[in-house]
């Protein structure tokens, strides 16, 4: 091949790698605003997967009071503690490399997300992270010095392992305890209460309790309320609504610096938690689709971000509060392995696909119908 036509074919590589990469920028909404593109631009069509999330609707009460105290009505001393709302029906958005191509239902209400939140409240320990407020190996009682991580099994647990849900941290919190959490289906309180403990790291719970110690230990190190950190680092900078809110108990007020505060819980198993509309839930998985860089303005470390996608040794579906499809007892069949997610109770998703530049936010989907609903998606995206 003579110089010239070597050149020329140089250009030609060039030029289209240039125009594959410009396909693949990621669109950012400015605040209010929202560029749709129709799915067929990208050959999809999600219509019938729409249809689906209509039709499947949590079944459970829309009154949340009463859907919670079902859900978790075999939990010794379970009670409603925090603020609760009445839910609106199914909704959902599904974002292709940040444009809206499809939407359902009424995405500007505001409505609890429930276990959503573990996920905000991960980001918050990011954020604590690169402010360089701890690291994540160290054990909490180093910054923590009351009672809450007093004696030599507490005394033993690491950031990671609270994030990891790995912890086994035993006590109380706010008047809950962490074996009268999620117990198992055998035995009694006695027993319950007289288990014996692993050790930090070995063990994975899902518990709402230890995660609210994290939540009141990221408040402590921060000096200032966690809704305050997330939303100035957050979502005023990803363009976020002025409706969500993120609420505690109302036994969770400490006094910290002098100053009255109120520790956030990271879910609503006993009310609390997250109150969003599906837009900025979208916004918040956009910005994870793009590894915490948002239109040039890196607000989460790269680095961090895929740190938190790590799993624990114990739990290869689990990171730091961000769900992995990955083969283990908790993937989703046919649905591609990099795939992350929030997960909340009553059918409340932010499911992230960075290879396919896909974000996808459901909620008030009955959650026995996630993996249907994401098959059809898939299908779809396979071609």
């Amino acid at each position: 091949m003579s110089t010239t036509y070597k050149n020329l074919f140089s250009v030609i590589l060039i030029f289209f790698l240039m125009l594959n990469l410009s396909a693949q920028e990621i669109y950012f909404p400015s605040e209010g605003t929202w560029e749709e593109r129709a799915a067929s631009t990208y050959d999809l069509d999600f219509s019938g997967a729409i249809q689906f999330a209509e039709e499947n609707e949590y079944s459970e009460s829309r009154d949340l009071r009463q859907a919670i105290l079902k859900g978790f009505q075999n939990e010794p001393f379970h009670e409603i503690l925090g603020p609760t709302k009445r839910r609106g029906g199914p909704a959902g958005m599904i974002l292709k490399n940040g444009y809206l191509i499809s939407s359902w239902g009424d995405t500007k209400r505001v409505d609890m997300t429930f276990s959503v939140t573990k996920s905000f409240l991960s980001t918050t320990a990011l954020l604590a992270m690169e402010e360089g407020l701890f690291e994540v190996n160290e054990p909490v009682a180093k910054y923590i010095w009351d009672d809450t991580f007093e004696g030599e099994h507490n005394g033993r647990i690491t950031w990671e392992h609270l994030l990891h849900q790995t912890s086994d941290w035993s006590g109380e919190l706010w008047n809950s305890f962490d074996w009268a959490d999620r117990p198992p289906s055998s035995g009694t309180i006695d027993s319950w209460r007289a288990r014996e403990l692993n050790e930090p790291g070995t063990h994975y719970k899902y518990n709402d309790v230890r995660v609210n110690v994290l939540a009141y230990s990221l408040l402590n190190v921060f000096r200032k309320p966690l809704p305050q950190v997330l939303q100035e680092e957050i979502m005023d900078p990803i363009g976020g609504s002025s409706t969500w809110r993120w609420y505690g108990y109302e036994n969770s007020w400490v006094t910290i610096d002098g100053l009255k505060m109120q520790s956030v819980s990271g879910g609503g198993h006993s009310g609390g938690g997250m109150f969003i509309n599906t837009e900025d839930m979208a916004r918040f998985g956009l910005l994870f689709l793009n590894n915490g860089n948002w239109n040039g303005n890196q607000l989460i470390p790269e680095e961090l971000v895929k740190q938190a996608m790590v799993p624990s040794e114990v739990n290869p579906n689990y990171g730091y509060m961000w769900w992995l499809n990955r083969q283990g007892s908790r993937n989703w069949e046919n649905v591609p392995e990099h795939v992350f997610y929030a997960a909340g109770f009553g059918g409340n998703f932010i499911i992230v696909d960075q290879e396919n530049g896909l974000v996808i936010v459901t909620r008030w989907l009955e959650p026995s119908k996630i993996e249907e609903f994401l098959n059809r998606i898939y299908s779809e995206v396979r071609g």
